[in-house]
């Protein structure tokens, strides 16, 4: 059966990768997820799944679990999320799943072709979203098609789910409400975001924050003679900083080195300034600060008002406090057991498939695993694909890398549902 299932994949991989280039090719920033949506139904209602849509509120969740929601401009009232299982009422045994939404490429100059049109060169497609993370879909439309040829009968008592969800780049909320308003739930979810073939296990605390800062505006003359807006919020922007490298020596995350900048602060944009010659009067910087994954999201935020109150304070060149507001992502860190049956299993069916086991590792970021872990308990692990410069210029998936991972998840989805893959 493994001989046969590995020729079906094969004979699969062009279509799979074609339901990829018609993902990228649907630009699904926040607030324009749904025509990837529909083109994911129609692959997922075509190998036999039943799909439903899970309407998504625009309005602000009171959950104390949910991110802030960013504001966007264009954002429908109709938003959903989508859904696909094999046929039957039981409980769910296994959830795949991916978020459809990615980050905005707004410099489509740089790129050596176009972020929405999906290219194929050197072995990879390239395009926003291709590697972060659509080529997720691809591996699980590519293992599901190939399960239906080669055992059909896999799914008759147990169920199976692919949920597509929006906002996890941002807020989380896609995947929290899922679960809240529609009780989409299962013993175990493998979220297919782009591993390098190996298993993540968990990230750290990952907040995001607005700081507007304000000073005295005067003409570019005088303007040596007290600090502007922009060079006030740089100025917290590396106290910030500064304050990072120490959690990294005094809250050392065990599953990473401190090379790898768990904590990392990013300064996402800028927003400041009128007029050449004009010293800015106002600025707002958006920051993404990392944090241990013990903290949870209220004592992160607390710290982080403190530091930039006592900042300024400090400082007499800040007229006023600056002002700090929560703007999407609100994330505690998470780390499943290495020893879990779901991990235990993976490492196996990879071993089946490649003949070595795949790596196991943590990063300085956050999934949407945290969610199912943390919140309720359910065992959540990321394997999929090798992607390169994910948020970045010419951003790409290894093709072959789809096909490595459908191997090893179809394997994994054979021993979950009864059959027995895995060589003794």
């Amino acid at each position: 059966m493994l001989d046969e299932l590995d020729r079906t994949i094969d004979a699969h991989s062009e279509a799979a990768f074609s339901f990829l280039a018609e993902l990228v090719a649907a630009p699904s920033v926040v607030g324009s997820e749904q025509a990837a949506l529909e083109i994911f139904s129609r692959q997922m209602e075509d190998i036999g799944l039943i799909t439903q849509r899970l309407p998504f509120s625009n309005t602000p969740m009171t959950d104390a679990r949910a991110g802030i929601a960013p504001s966007a401009k264009n954002v429908s009232d109709d938003r959903y999320q989508v859904l696909a299982t094999t046929p039957g009422n039981s409980p769910l045994t296994v959830l795949l799943n991916g978020h459809m939404d990615v980050v905005p490429a707004t410099t489509p100059e740089l790129w050596t072709s176009p972020p929405f049109t999906p290219e194929r060169r050197n072995g990879r497609m390239f395009g926003r979203g291709a590697g972060d993370m659509k080529g997720g879909f691809a591996v699980g439309y590519l293992a599901l098609r190939a399960l239906r040829d080669v055992a059909p009968q896999l799914f008759a008592e147990r169920r199976l789910g692919f949920l597509a969800v929006i906002e996890e780049e941002c807020t989380g909320n896609g995947t929290l409400r899922s679960i809240v308003d529609h009780d989409v739930h299962a013993d175990e979810v493998v979220l297919l975001e782009p591993t390098d073939l190996g298993l993540m296990l968990g990230g750290v605390g990952v907040i995001w924050i607005d700081i507007s800062v304000t000073a005295s505006s005067a003409h570019a003359q005088s303007a040596h003679s007290h600090a502007n807006a922009v060079d006030l919020g740089m100025r917290l922007v590396q106290v910030l900083r500064d304050w990072a490298e120490t959690l990294t020596r005094s809250h050392p995350e065990p599953s990473m080195s401190p090379e790898d900048n768990p904590y990392n602060v990013n300064l996402g944009t800028v927003h400041s300034g009128d007029w050449t010659s004009t010293a800015p009067a106002s600025a707002v910087f958006s920051v993404r600060v990392g944090f241990p994954r013990e903290w949870s999201p209220d004592r992160a935020e607390a710290e982080i008002r403190s530091l930039i109150s006592s900042t300024a304070a400090g400082d007499a060149n800040f007229p006023r406090q600056p002002w700090v507001e929560l703007s999407g992502l609100r994330a505690q860190g998470y780390l499943l057991d290495s020893d879990s049956a779901l991990v235990r299993d993976l490492r196996a069916a990879h071993l089946d498939a490649h003949g070595e086991l795949p790596v196991t590792f943590s990063l300085g970021s956050t999934t949407d695993a945290r969610t199912y872990l943390n919140s309720f308990g359910v065992p959540a692990v990321c394997f999929g694909a090798i992607a390169h410069d994910m948020h970045g210029i010419d951003e790409s998936v290894e093709l072959e890398s789809i096909v490595a991972a459908a191997r090893t998840l179809s394997r994994f989805l054979l021993v979950r549902f009864g059959q027995p893959a895995v060589s003794p």
